[in-house]
């Protein structure tokens, strides 16, 4: 690790962690039924079924009430949608979240069960941002990025705060990757508590952007048709953020790729053995261990990014090909 300034630091992490005291769920550490030393960080178990709801929650917790009375806006394809109308709701405002059109229905559903309004658009990230920025200009809204902010890493950070302090003995943290939130605060966070472990980023090899980004050393964009065509719906963000690729740049040692293949074979493993139901983007990380991408080598953790899936996609996976 170096002395480099990073965009968020271990006590912006451990401030999110005490708004998020008592609010977010503190999931526990699960061994999987394996010969080696590897644990599950299952954030499927999360408030909102996913981990996004510790950024978006840091981040209106961070703000002066004034600043989000009138509503915040958000886009999302999902979890982050969800993690933003549960933070607007339990803060007592409106939120309103631009979702692509290609967005789990299961996901739009559950998003607007907190009372969020939903706005449709074109599954470009561009598109996305454009949306939502036309909406927080007109209506005069907060907006809550989906991961480039410092706010959201520092929240995403509590995964990687409570792993170390778990399990300090750690080798390694497996996180997958798609903007880059959750990777660069889980970096940050166990990097100073416990420098020797190494930090692992998965991706689909359909959508490895922040693969080529840090082989190249510089932000890389993917296009929306070329993200899009994982069932990984989590990850099919285009690039990774400018603050987030700031601090994978120095913290994450590694990104490795997996199959659309691995990731179903994953869901299915977890939900047969470890009882544990996920999306197909919470499987990255265990199926990164499963076909061999990375290796055990002491005490491991891999990240289960959320559970938010199609009840008759989950039942097709697990009963099989």
């Amino acid at each position: 690790m170096t002395g480099a300034k990073l965009p968020v630091s271990l006590a912006d992490v451990e401030a999110a962690a005490e708004r998020l005291e008592g609010v977010a769920v503190r999931t526990p550490l699960l061994r999987l039924p394996l010969d080696d030393d590897v644990y599950i960080k299952p954030e499927s178990l999360q408030r909102t079924g996913s981990f996004k709801f510790r950024g978006a929650y840091n981040a209106l917790a961070s703000m002066p009430f004034r600043s989000i009375e009138r509503g915040v806006v958000a886009d999302s394809s999902g979890n982050h949608a969800q993690g933003v109308a549960a933070a607007a709701a339990l803060h007592g405002v409106p939120a309103t979240i631009v979702m692509p059109e290609n967005a789990a229905p299961v996901k739009v559903l559950r998003t607007a069960a907190w009372g969020a309004e939903i706005v449709r658009c074109g599954n470009s990230t561009d598109e996305r941002k454009r949306v939502a920025a036309a909406i927080r200009d007109t209506r005069g809204l907060e907006y809550i990025p989906p991961f480039d902010d410092a706010r959201i890493i520092a929240g995403q950070g509590t995964v990687g705060l409570e792993i170390a302090q778990a399990l300090p003995q750690v080798t390694t943290v497996v996180v997958c990757i798609g903007g880059g939130g959750l990777v660069s605060g889980v970096a940050t966070s166990v990097k100073a508590l416990c420098p020797n472990a190494r930090i692992v980023g998965v991706e689909p090899e359909l959508a490895a952007d922040a693969q080529q980004s840090l082989r190249e050393g510089r932000i890389v964009s993917w296009p929306a048709a070329k993200v899009t065509r994982t069932i990984c719906d989590g990850v099919r963000t285009q690039e990774v953020g400018v603050l987030n690729f700031a601090t994978i740049s120095v913290l994450v040692d590694q990104i490795v790729t997996v199959s659309e293949d691995a990731v179903l074979d994953a869901m299915r493993w977890l939900a047969l053995e470890a009882k544990v139901l996920v999306e197909p983007t919470g499987a990255l990380t265990l199926a990164a261990l499963q076909s061999q991408a990375i290796a055990v080598d002491g005490p491991t953790v891999l990240v289960i990014s959320g559970g938010n899936v199609d009840p008759v996609f989950a039942a097709a996976v697990i009963a099989g090909p």
